[in-house]
């Protein structure tokens, strides 16, 4: 956490603040959002506790990817009788929307 810092004292000097760390043994981290979900492999997580709100703090190998989601896409080609592409495009102007994507294509 501090780089040439000896971590035994820093650890002292957080306890002191009242600042709680506990290291989570994690093997994949996903964040999600609506346009794209990054993947972190490999990932050293931490829990820090400080004035009574919990963060963490995360880092590792990072990977973007599309937030669209495969079932979806199937569902999507089945119920509005459409190619992959078409029913990926729908999906990503309905913004994740299932149901506006189907509803779009079928208009």
């Amino acid at each position: 956490m501090f780089q040439g810092l000896d971590p035994r004292m820093v650890k002292q000097a957080m306890k002191k603040m009242g600042v709680k760390e506990e290291q989570i043994d994690a093997t994949e981290v996903i964040i999600k959002t609506p346009e794209k979900n990054f993947i972190i492999r490999n990932p050293h997580v931490s829990k820090v506790e400080m004035m009574g709100q919990e963060s963490f703090q995360i880092s590792g190998d990072v990977e973007v990817a599309s937030a669209v989601n495969e079932e979806d896409i199937r569902t999507i080609m089945e119920q509005a009788n459409c190619s992959e592409g078409e029913a990926r495009e729908a999906l990503e102007r309905a913004h994740g929307d299932l149901a506006k994507a189907i509803l779009d294509l079928q208009e």
